[in-house]
């Protein structure tokens, strides 16, 4: 009898094993990618048999670099050396633009998301991963204006779960368009930064809070309407109107949560308030449209215009004296290639010929998260002195 089980068992294991075999993906070359080598260079594998023309694009090459298939329907392509930095990448197959499915790091962003390429230096950089304590992030979910659910990535430093009676200040940091309440923690690596600088003795620990700059999206979503687009232009009277609106759900919603719900120290003193391009914009209506909420102003390739100077924040140059007591720092940077670059240079002739103090740092290269993070890594230190 126990016999007859046995081959009876056998035989519904060998009836269902096809099935089995047929219901496993098909097995092929694996790609591995991508792949920094010993001399700096980075080979990219993508896998796509059937694809007539592959291109490898992204922000560390000037042009996009053609890939070569291989028997088994591999392109690959070796670029470089690559600078260390982390940079943003695609494929863009038959004219279509695709992340690299054999990465798992991705640019976050409201449209399409890259991938991301992390070269690291023989020395670690500002943002690499050190043997040092090392702060939290965690996701958050707050009550925000029109009755929606406004979304926060907030770091805290090393030791604040430790020391339940330690109060810290709050730096607020907004991304940019199309960027979301990821950017700077998954691009930025301000995290990183903070936990480094903080170890090294050059920067106070503090809290980090971002928000999700688009206002307008959320409240669309959640009320089941369609995206917006982009306004016209950065000066336009729609970019001013979304950017106060953003400014007051920071404000009056945002700030509340995050005073109410961490250990944070009261008052502008223990305030800052910083921004990239639309977040950068933000910034700057937020805090001139709120000079008892901030002491610190960190505003990263952005601007505003004399014209809405003169027309909305008349005061901030009008009467300098009370500008420059409110602000311990006013900060502007920009990359030289940068499309905001001259611009954001009226921007500060304009603040220096109203003797609005200010400081700011002009680098090389453009509109980049590999720009941002030596602007984070540069006014980090001088917060909260």
């Amino acid at each position: 009898m126990k016999k007859n089980k046995a081959l009876k068992a056998l035989l519904i294991c060998l009836l269902c094993l096809p099935v089995l075999v047929k219901g496993q993906p098909p097995r092929g070359p694996l790609a591995m990618s991508p792949r920094v080598n010993a001399d700096k260079t980075v080979t990219f594998n993508y896998i796509a048999p059937n694809a007539k023309d592959v291109k490898l694009s992204g922000q560390f090459l000037t042009g996009a670099a053609a890939m070569t298939k291989n028997e088994q329907g591999m392109w690959s392509v070796t670029v470089g050396p690559v600078k260390p930095d982390i940079y943003p990448y695609n494929f863009v197959v038959d004219g279509v633009s695709v992340m690299d499915p054999a990465n798992v790091d991705f640019f976050p962003n409201e449209r399409f998301k890259g991938s991301l390429l992390d070269v690291k230096g023989d020395e670690p950089l500002i943002h690499a991963l050190k043997d040092v304590p090392h702060g939290s992030v965690s996701y958050e979910y707050y009550p925000g204006v029109e009755n929606t659910t406004g979304s926060l990535v907030v770091y805290t430093p090393p030791g604040y779960d430790k020391s339940q009676n330690k109060k810290y200040p709050v730096f607020y940091l907004i991304s940019g368009t199309t960027d979301t309440e990821e950017d700077f923690f998954k691009v930025g690596r301000v995290n990183l930064i903070l936990d480094n600088l903080i170890a090294e003795g050059k920067a106070k620990p503090m809290i980090i809070v971002m928000p999700n700059g688009n206002i307008e999206a959320r409240v669309a979503d959640q009320k089941g309407g369609l995206k917006p687009a982009d306004p016209a232009g950065r000066e336009s009277e729609e970019a001013i109107t979304r950017a106060k609106n953003f400014a007051n759900d920071l404000v009056t919603k945002v700030i509340p949560y995050v005073e109410k719900n961490y250990r944070t120290l009261p008052g502008a003193a223990n305030r800052a308030i910083g921004g990239f391009s639309r977040g950068g914009g933000e910034t700057l209506r937020t805090a001139l449209g709120n000079m008892d909420k901030f002491a610190y102003v960190c505003t990263y390739s952005a601007y505003l215009s004399p014209k809405e100077m003169e027309t909305e924040y008349k005061d901030v140059a009008g009467k300098p004296a009370v500008t420059n007591q409110k602000f311990k720092l006013f900060w502007v940077s920009v990359g030289s290639e940068d499309f905001l670059y001259k611009s954001t240079v009226e921007f500060l002739d304009y603040l220096k010929a109203h003797n609005v103090n200010y400081k700011s740092l002009i680098t090389g290269g453009g509109h980049t998260w590999m720009n941002v993070k030596q602007y984070v890594a540069a006014t980090a230190p001088l917060l909260f002195k």
